[in-house]
């Protein structure tokens, strides 16, 4: 396969051992039952004592380097099917971070996971396999077969006809396996895509009482995979007995044919043992031989699902001649800019264009789906604008490096995401090197530090997976930590105050008053009780922009705005 090809590259040295263990093995496994037939032929039976000593001897020797070459050939196998799987998941999980919205929407999260872990595991198997059997076996073979030849043309013919039976299993065995191999793995994505789902919304699982319908949903997805690889095994299960038979069958016959070869004496003893040895290993080879076809289908399937990752090309990713920064003019601009996802056929976002400078805070507001959150992904560039343009500091975005532009970006997601680890290390997430008198400013600007110091180890406070630990509003705060301690051109906030309280939005605004001065503030807003100081206001309904001002503004001039603003405000407030 190209994609194991690929890796063994790097590993030419090991290789080139296990090529040598390989020899090492054979010479012992072969050699041993030749020189056992010469002592039973030349020493025991005419009573020669020293020749026996001396091929004792031999024998020894022999059993070291096979010993030897058998523990090479172990270590290669394992350190070349380890290494390569280590390579690919790190290549994945590499190409995983280049990918944008659209390239994770296509695969899933559960389906990459499972390329990521299960199909590297199967390819891992099929390279240890293919070290330990594939690069041997031919050599056993050809060997045995040369020896078993040499040995007894009239025996030989015994195995010629046994060899056709088992490529013949093979073949229907691989032929089998292929598509049902295909099936197990898309019911593997299937399983991990359910569990994910069920331990991470298994508070509304339990608040729905769903728990029976999402242990059926489980059990169902459990019982096709079960099916698939009860198939599978079956099919493997049977090719050792019936090879373990077919062998039986033929030593039977040997012992037949050879017992009138002995009494005629066209055959001796010595070399009867030693032709069974040979015709054990031929066959024996042949069996391990095909085990790497039987596991082929299985290995092609997930080699193919992790090629598919390697080589899909990101949708998002730098042009040839990246523009590290602007003109330095602290700048935002939004000219006309349509977007339409990449599966769907109608726009999200209709001829959008509004400007920001240095120091303005731009609030978007309006109906849910009416495009505030997909427009301000469009800035860091999770998405690729259908039309237009957005330039940051006189400079398209398309433009910018990648690292570069993120760079410019505090941005403040809607849902808080925490990683497990210190307090600390989630707050430089935002600036690696921060030293911690940055990291209480952020915390202090963000509202946070009370609440961190209140805990047992401060700053070095562990939070489990995903901020369990933490309230809703602890995790947004310290979110907004993370972003603050970046010192950013641009703030995008999208609806990260929504987990707040009054008071300690109150609070929070007004710190960050002076943080943000020298940057460019987007919000994404449900309240317009923290928006109403915005320099701009943008209002969207359906995709379009349907009002552009302040506050009084709109009240005025907008009839949505006015509508959002008359469910939230009391009518004193309105006038």
């Amino acid at each position: 396969m190209r994609l194991i090809l690929r890796y063994l590259k790097k590993y030419k040295l090991y290789v080139l051992l296990n090529i040598l263990g390989v020899f090492g093995f054979a010479a012992a496994e072969l050699g041993i039952p030749t020189i056992v037939s010469n002592m039973i032929d030349k020493g025991i039976a005419l009573n020669n004592k020293n020749y026996i000593y001396k091929l004792g001897v031999l024998i020894l020797i022999v059993a070291v380097i096979g010993g030897i070459g058998n523990i090479v050939l172990a270590y290669c196998s394992s350190k070349v099917s380890t290494s390569i799987t280590r390579d690919i998941r790190n290549d994945i999980f590499k190409k995983a971070q280049e990918f944008s919205h659209t390239e994770y929407n296509k695969f899933g999260v559960s389906s990459m996971i499972t390329r990521t872990t299960n199909d590297a595991f199967i390819l891992m198997q099929f390279i240890n396999v293919i070290f330990r059997t594939a690069l041997l076996t031919p050599i056993m073979i050809l060997i045995s077969m040369f020896m078993v030849i040499n040995t007894s043309l009239t025996l030989s013919m015994i195995i010629g006809g046994c060899i056709p039976v088992i490529c013949f299993g093979v073949y229907l065995i691989a032929r089998t396996s292929d598509p049902i191999s295909a099936r197990q793995q898309k019911g593997m994505d299937r399983l991990n895509r359910i569990l994910r789902e069920n331990l991470t919304g298994v508070r509304v699982i339990r608040a729905f009482r769903k728990d029976k319908y999402e242990a059926k949903r489980f059990s169902k997805a459990n019982e096709e995979y079960a099916c698939n690889a009860k198939k599978l095994f079956k099919l493997m299960s049977v090719s050792q007995p019936a090879f373990f038979m077919l062998l039986n069958i033929a030593v039977i016959i040997v012992f037949i044919l050879s017992s009138k070869m002995i009494n005629n004496g066209t055959l001796q003893v010595g070399k009867l043992v030693a032709f069974q040895e040979y015709m054990f290993h031929a066959m024996f080879s042949i069996m391990l031989f095909s085990i790497v076809f039987v596991m082929y289908p299985r290995a092609e399937t997930s080699a193919k699902r992790i090629e598919e990752i390697l080589n899909e090309e990101p949708s998002i990713k730098n042009s040839k001649n990246a523009v590290m920064s602007g003109d330095g003019s602290g700048t935002l601009e939004f000219n006309h800019v349509t977007f339409k996802y990449p599966d769907g056929e109608v726009p999200v976002l209709n001829d959008i264009s509004f400007k920001a400078k240095k120091g303005d805070v731009v609030a978007f507001i309006g109906s849910t789906g009416s495009g505030k959150s997909t427009l301000i992904n469009l800035i860091p560039r999770m998405y690729d604008i259908s039309e237009g343009s957005i330039k940051i500091d006189g400079v398209d975005v398309r433009e910018y490096d990648l690292a570069s532009l993120r760079k410019k970006i505090g941005f403040i997601p809607q849902k808080a995401v925490l990683f497990s680890g210190s307090i600390s290390e989630n707050v430089r997430y935002g600036k690696h090197d921060a030293v911690q008198p940055e990291v209480e400013h952020s915390s202090k600007i963000a509202e946070a530090y009370e609440f961190i110091t209140d805990k047992k180890d401060k700053f070095e406070e562990k939070l489990e997976e995903g901020g369990r630990n933490l309230s809703g509003g602890q995790k947004q705060r310290l979110s907004i930590a993370r972003a603050i301690i970046r010192k950013p051109d641009i703030y995008i906030f999208d609806d990260s105050f929504s987990a707040l309280d009054f008071k300690t939005d109150a609070k929070l605004r007004r710190s960050l008053k002076s943080e943000i001065c020298d940057s460019i503030t987007l919000i994404v807003a449900q309240r317009v009780s923290s928006i109403m100081n915005a320099d701009k206001i943008i209002v969207l309904n359906e995709g379009n922009v349907v009002g552009i001002g302040t506050h009084n503004e709109l009240l005025k001039s907008c009839d949505i705005y006015y509508e959002i603003a008359a469910s939230q405000m009391s009518k004193e407030e309105l006038e």
